[in-house]
């Protein structure tokens, strides 16, 4: 009999956070903040380019501007002012996927401890999960800058386990990078849970399929 799920943690960027949606807004915000350097270049053609380059998040900022501005002969300067923009302003565009807070409740009124392993700095990604509204739902928070490990590095789910007080056998986790998130939690010892993507090649590491966290409780032992 599997033991009973003391514990879920989970990936913040695609997996509670709807951050391809909120990225695009930002972009198209980005568009009517400096209209005046970039007009010449369709809305719709500048949002695709930069959605395009930032690869779901996982290219920095600052490279992905400079090719904005390299490829579309702008002012140098504008990579910079377009990165202080989104640094700035982010957090603000910030969005759950719509089943996210009542699935949290729902396992957090289980008895299930709760907590987030995620990669970024920690200013942007503190300031994420406080515009998400969902602090209250978390027992801890692992950011990779903080901690000073990234997924799939075993050591930082190590460090959530620790300070969850619970062993890998009793935790599960979920995310949407089939290595980062994946690969990374089952090399840890935890059960993994894979949300779908359309973008995102499926895991090779054993794990459960979910296209919605509501989807959740009725997995758990």
């Amino acid at each position: 009999m599997a033991a009973r799920t003391q514990a879920v943690l989970f990936d913040l960027d695609g997996t509670l956070f709807d951050r391809d949606t909120s990225f695009q807004e930002l972009v198209k915000a980005q568009y009517r903040a400096f209209a005046p350097a970039l007009r010449a270049i369709p809305r719709d053609v500048f949002v695709q380019r930069v959605v395009e380059l930032d690869e779901h998040g996982y290219v920095e900022k600052a490279l992905v501007y400079r090719a904005v501005v390299s490829e579309f002969a702008l002012p140098v300067p504008l990579a910079e002012s377009l990165l202080a923009h989104f640094q700035d302003t982010y957090a603000s565009f910030s969005r759950c996927f719509p089943e996210v807070p009542a699935a949290l409740a729902n396992l957090g009124g289980r008895g299930v401890k709760l907590g987030i392993i995620t990669n970024g700095s920690t200013r942007m990604q503190e300031d994420k999960i406080r515009a998400l509204g969902i602090s209250e739902f978390f027992d801890t928070v692992l950011i990779s800058e903080r901690e000073g490990f990234r997924k799939p590095d075993r050591r930082i789910f190590d460090l959530a386990l620790d300070r969850l007080s619970v062993g890998a056998e009793e935790a599960w986790y979920v995310g949407d990078h089939p290595v980062a998130d994946i690969r990374g939690a089952c090399d840890a010892g935890l059960t993994a849970v894979w949300r779908r993507t359309c973008y995102w090649q499926t895991p090779d590491a054993p794990c459960h399929h979910i296209d919605g966290l509501d989807e959740l409780p009725d997995l758990l032992p």
